[in-house]
């Protein structure tokens, strides 16, 4: 008898679990979607600066290369532009031929070396430009603006949509006579990174004795969220 029992208690322990496991899957639930933008100037950039060298032969076109780099570096760093803030991206070494009569002749060689500059002044990033080219870059690219401090403002906007979420539910729930309750899931769907804002490249000759202007615009930081609220 004893033995029966102890059985009986064993057997109640999971059969109240399921219930409440049932009571809980099946209570009625709301799901909406939030999102939220979150506008910031940015403060702080990358530049890509090229050098661009040519001779008869590949030992002085990337001689003549280094020598160009090599000063537009020094002049990065003395303007406060520290070491762990320029990374080489490329270097390159090409044949240049002439095409006459569908024959093909070698002209000479062309050097190429490439820099990524991260510049955390921002007001300065007109003035980088212009010295990099006055030492001896060939071409400015791929300019692109950021925030130093971007996820503050990725979880302020995250915040921002599950607010809007949850406003959503609450509408919808008071549209069929009812309260939202307590939250059952909030699932935040990343988006892909910011493509780089666009800007011309810009040739050496092309430069302009004023100061490059640059205007940064503001940036968007967006956040999105499906969130699940049960209804009462």
């Amino acid at each position: 008898m004893k033995t029966a029992l102890a059985m009986a208690m064993v057997l109640a322990v999971p059969s109240d679990a399921i219930a409440q496991q049932q009571s809980v899957s099946e209570a009625p639930v709301v799901v909406t979607s939030g999102e939220a933008i979150v506008k910031r100037a940015p403060d702080r950039a990358w530049v890509t600066i090229s050098t661009e060298s040519r001779s008869k032969t590949p030992q002085e076109a990337q001689k003549q290369n280094a020598t160009a780099m090599s000063s537009v570096v020094e002049k990065l760093k003395g303007a406060g532009i520290p070491a762990d803030a320029i990374q080489t991206t490329a270097i390159d070494l090409q044949p240049e031929f002439d095409y006459h009569d569908g024959k093909q002749t070698l002209r000479g060689y062309v050097a190429r070396n490439s820099l990524e500059v991260r510049v955390d002044a921002l007001p300065k990033l007109g003035e980088i430009i212009d010295m990099a080219v006055g030492s001896g870059a060939t071409r400015i690219s791929g300019v692109r603006f950021d925030l130093k401090d971007r996820d503050a403002a990725e979880r302020e906007a995250l915040k921002l949509a599950v607010a809007d979420a949850r406003e959503r539910a609450g509408a919808a729930a008071a549209g069929a006579g009812m309260q939202i309750g307590r939250v059952v899931r909030i699932e935040e769907h990343r988006a892909s990174p910011q493509p780089p804002r666009p800007m011309m490249a810009m040739r050496a000759e092309m430069a302009q004795d004023t100061a490059t202007p640059v205007a940064p615009g503001e940036l968007e930081i967006k956040a999105a969220v499906t969130l699940t609220v049960e209804v009462k």
